[in-house]
């Protein structure tokens, strides 16, 4: 099966040795993705529904260059630094992915790599799958 890499075009991604999103066949895996804009700059600081937000935002892109929609993920993970704040961030993710409602996760974490950032989400996507039913 082909395997395809998908970049956010950020220059630590060869540095680190990741890719943004990797397809193969009707699988996608989007690595953590966090709160960034286009230039790298963080989106909602001090704002943990804002960086869920953004962040899902941006794996929306990704899976787009991938040739899926949220509506196929059917795995979420959310690490947080403060688990308090997982009411702002289980809203943020409800009103993306109340319709396919997948499996996630959310485990809080002592930092992520900037500390300004307060979210980071990995998700998992099956082209295809956003046909099923609901149980």
């Amino acid at each position: 099966m082909k395997r395809e890499l998908f970049s956010s075009g950020t220059p630590w991604e060869p540095i680190v040795g990741y890719s943004r999103a990797v397809r193969v066949g009707n699988q996608i895996w989007v690595s953590g993705t966090t709160a960034t804009d286009g230039e790298g700059h963080i989106v909602g600081k001090d704002d943990a529904y804002r960086q869920t937000r953004q962040a899902i935002a941006n794996i929306e892109r990704v899976l787009a260059q991938a040739g899926a929609r949220l509506a196929d993920v059917v795995r979420t993970r959310i690490y947080v630094t403060d688990i308090a704040q997982w009411e702002a961030i289980g809203r943020a993710h409800g009103e993306a992915f109340a319709a396919t409602r997948p499996a996630t996760a959310m485990v809080e974490v002592s930092r992520l790599i900037d500390a300004d950032m307060l979210v980071e989400i990995e998700a998992d996507a099956v082209l295809g799958s956003s046909s099923g039913s609901q149980a």
